[in-house]
């Protein structure tokens, strides 16, 4: 008994010291404190290193190794591999100026440290996002051992077992590389200001802002969804993480008002996952974006910014029409906030991310930097408010670094995979031969290129965290694209569009299962609802390849032009799809509207002015009729 007693704690000192550490490796990495307080400098490496070592240690004691066994219970295997992540990681953070030295030599301890560290990536990996991903990692191990038996374009040179390791463990551009130099740099720095930002209220006064923005509207509920999954999307950028923190009150809210519930669970699907493409925070996968293109942050959310309006507006229109449709009205004004009552008690909590865009894209301060000052912002407005004071002691701040650090799991583990992936796609050379295949199998022709990169992104995306997915095709797909002439950012914010979709398309779709879950109904059935309400995601791409206005790049005339015949064809494509425009539309009617938006969208001037014409035809003939319609009910009344 008295051992038990001392075991526990043991593991709860330990539990306890991990958590502290983790959160204060990434704040004095993102501030460079060390230089600041000491002048003294580390390398990236070293930081990504402990970083890493601490976050897994953290896992192996909190998530089981099999599902049936509880978690924060580690079994004796468990804490050998933390014994060993902190082996490996601590030689690298302790001696990697030397070993940069000499990285040209084969020293056993290295590559040995280099075997352990893979299996360990591996482990983690497994445990949180499971076999599909480990699978995927492995055949990049794979082929880097046994490429060299293969013929014709795949073929790659003989590469040494103790050197692969050496590298997988220690190159600049595998485990160390740029998917977790951005977590640690980065995301990190905004999981922990949106976990603050939260905690102090703040997800409370944006989803009063937006039901008082749009609850007494008609399909009010579902228009709060949308609304406020996309105010969520600035602080999050996950889409699970969207679904179940909206998807609880605006789910059953739209339900009980009338939409069915399969509609119900896709509108916050569809909704949620599209804060994963919402400036100004996109998620881990677009800060990684950044750094594979070597450009500021802000630029990617420029490019992303009008293709994530556009997608918001067409799903908002497709709400709006199922509404009409069904006679579904907003709730009672009782029911929903008064604007001027939410931005009297809740202003503060909008300060914080004025502040976060403010440093972002006016002072150009790097992404961690504004988010570690952001989650100051929101701690010292909370001093300020009664309610929130009361919050802060000892257990909540521990909550929230445990909370923090816990988060990193997923993310840390399969960035640690994705380093893997991108060292050995360099290493190999397989990016460039991947490349050149997908180029001969397109014919050179971009618009096919690009269907079969669509479809590409989507599968290999299943299942997987967008991280990991955008990670692949950024380094197998894009290159093709860029190749045929596309603009580099526009390739990567191609692949990313979907590789987030994989959240949305069967049969593995994790926003949908969440969403279902809530909802209570038949996940397949959500997951076809949403892929209707999200197909500005599906389009939207494809347009900003031809028509590279839309993502702000080209003159100002290229960019008003594009953006608006773009809208014009998404809103049309959501008539289309939900079958009523003034009133129910029948089949060929629902034909010409398509018609009408590829029409709008081939970037060729001839195909563009007959669909404005048939535009025209279609729009005047419509309320033509409608009114006419409606002349006759008033004189049967």
């Amino acid at each position: 008994m008295e051992n038990q007693k001392k075991d526990s704690t043991r593991l709860q000192f330990l539990h306890r010291l991990l958590t502290i550490l983790i959160p204060l490796t990434a704040i004095f990495f993102v501030l460079d404190v060390p230089y600041y307080v000491a002048k003294i400098t580390f390398f990236n490496q070293q930081f990504i290193s402990i970083f890493w070592s601490l976050v897994l240690s953290l896992l192996f004691i909190t998530v089981p190794a099999r599902k049936d066994l509880p978690k924060n219970n580690p079994q004796w295997y468990d804490y050998i591999l933390v014994a060993l992540t902190l082996m490996v990681g601590l030689y690298s953070t302790i001696f990697y100026p030397q070993i940069l030295m000499g990285l040209g030599k084969i020293k056993t301890i290295e590559w040995v440290f280099g075997i352990i560290a893979t299996i360990l990536v591996f482990e983690s990996v497994r445990r949180t996002a499971g076999l599909a991903v480990v699978s995927i990692v492995s055949v990049f191990l794979i082929y880097a051992k046994f490429g060299h038996l293969l013929g014709g374009i795949l073929e790659i040179s003989y590469i040494k077992p103790t050197r692969l390791f050496q590298q997988l463990y220690l190159g600049a551009d595998f485990l160390l590389g740029i998917p977790l130099k951005v977590v640690v740099e980065i995301v990190f720095a905004f999981v922990l200001f949106g976990i603050v930002y939260l905690r102090v209220g703040g997800g409370e006064t944006l989803m009063d802002l937006a039901y008082a923005l749009m609850g007494t509207v008609r399909g009010g509920p579902a228009k709060v969804a949308v609304i406020a999954s996309s105010l969520f999307g600035t602080i999050s950028g996950s889409a699970v993480a969207n679904v179940t923190a909206v998807g609880m009150i605006t789910i059953p809210l739209m339900k009980k008002t009338g939409y069915p519930s399969y509609f119900a669970g896709a509108v916050e699907a569809a909704a949620g996952t599209g804060g994963q493409i919402m400036p100004p925070v996109m998620g881990a996968a677009a800060f990684v974006m950044a750094e594979f293109l070597g450009v500021h942050y802000y630029q990617v959310v420029l490019a992303a910014l009008i293709p994530a309006i556009l997608y918001y507006i067409a799903l908002f229109i497709q709400v709006d029409l199922q509404a009409v449709k069904r006679g579904i009205k907003g709730l009672p004004k009782s029911q929903v906030p008064s604007l001027k009552k939410v931005l009297k008690e809740g202003w503060m909590h909008i300060v914080p991310i004025i502040i976060l865009i403010y440093t972002l894209f006016y002072l150009f301060w790097e992404p961690g930097q504004s988010a570690v000052i952001s989650t100051l912002a929101a701690v010292i407005i909370s001093l300020f408010n009664k309610k929130t004071r009361s919050i802060w002691n000892k257990e909540m701040i521990f909550d929230m670094l445990l909370s923090s650090s816990k988060s990193m799991f997923e993310v840390v583990a399969v960035s640690g995979g994705a380093g893997l992936i991108v060292g050995l796609v360099a290493y190999t050379g397989l990016g460039l031969s991947f490349s050149h295949m997908l180029t001969l199998l397109a014919g050179h022709n971009l618009l096919l290129l690009a269907i079969i990169t669509a479809v590409a992104s989507i599968i290999l995306g299943m299942g997987m965290p967008t991280t990991a997915a955008y990670v692949m095709l950024a380094i197998l797909a894009a290159p093709a694209m860029v190749h045929l002439g596309v603009e580099k950012m526009t390739a990567h914010l191609f692949v990313f569009y979907f590789g987030t979709l994989s959240m949305l398309t069967p049969p593995v779709c994790l926003a949908v299962f969440a969403a279902a879950t809530i909802a209570e109904e038949n996940s397949m059935k959500v997951a076809w609802q949403s892929m209707k309400l999200a197909v500005a995601a599906y389009i939207v791409p494809f347009v900003f390849l031809f028509n590279q206005g839309v993502t702000l790049f080209g003159p100002l005339t290229g960019i008003i032009f594009d953006t608006l015949t773009t809208l014009i064809a998404i809103i049309l494509i959501s008539f289309a799809f939900e079958g009523y425009f003034l009133k129910k539309l029948s089949m060929v009617e629902r034909a010409l509207f398509v018609v009408t938006t590829l029409l709008l969208l081939t970037n060729v001037i001839s195909y563009e002015v007959s669909g404005i014409i048939l535009l025209l035809i279609l729009v005047s003939w419509h309320v033509v009729s409608y009114l006419k319609n409606r002349t006759m009910e008033t004189k049967i009344a």
